[in-house]
């Protein structure tokens, strides 16, 4: 118990902000009121053209700005935005469907290569390889190595080792 706690305690954080830690009540005021202010910046806008749309277009309220571009700029962008979500409907809904057809053509689909006969081929091959080559550790940690011709692989070495020990090969 007392080894996890130690362990996060020296894990080191990718990250840091100092807004949510305890103190640093001037740094959390002041982003406080830039965020208000970021936010009032957006919905004031939107709430004057939506009450201004809604004064010109339905009579409920005096509109604070009746200017005719306006509300055909405010309709054109309408349609646009309604088109853009129905390609983005088509696109995301159509994107779906091939991707479930897709894995349900494949991932249903048996394996296509047998795991035993592929766990042999793979000890074979590790064996030959350590015969011809050396250790595999002695292989991965050798900054040079130099294949001598006599260690050269024939054409279709790999296909006769499999064929020798009786090993499918897909």
């Amino acid at each position: 118990m007392k080894e996890d706690t130690t362990e996060k305690k020296t894990q080191k954080q990718p990250y840091t902000d100092a807004y949510f830690e305890k103190g640093h009540w001037g740094l959390k005021l002041w982003q406080t009121i830039v965020a208000l202010l970021g936010w009032a910046g957006v919905l004031i806008p939107l709430f004057v053209t939506a009450l201004s749309y809604l004064g010109v277009r339905y009579h409920w309220f005096k509109p604070l700005w009746t200017y005719r571009e306006g509300i055909y700029k405010i309709r054109f962008i309408g349609v646009v935005l309604l088109f853009a979500f129905v390609m983005v409907l088509v696109f995301s809904v159509s994107m779906a469907i091939i991707q479930n057809r897709k894995r349900d053509r494949l991932v249903e689909q048996w394996p296509t290569y047998n795991p035993i006969n592929q766990k042999k081929r793979t000890s074979e091959l590790d064996l030959f390889m350590d015969k011809r080559f050396g250790k595999a550790e002695f292989r991965q940690n050798v900054r040079n190595y130099r294949v001598e011709p006599e260690q050269n692989l024939e054409t279709h070495e790999i296909r006769q080792l499999f064929d020798a020990h009786d090993i499918d090969d897909l």
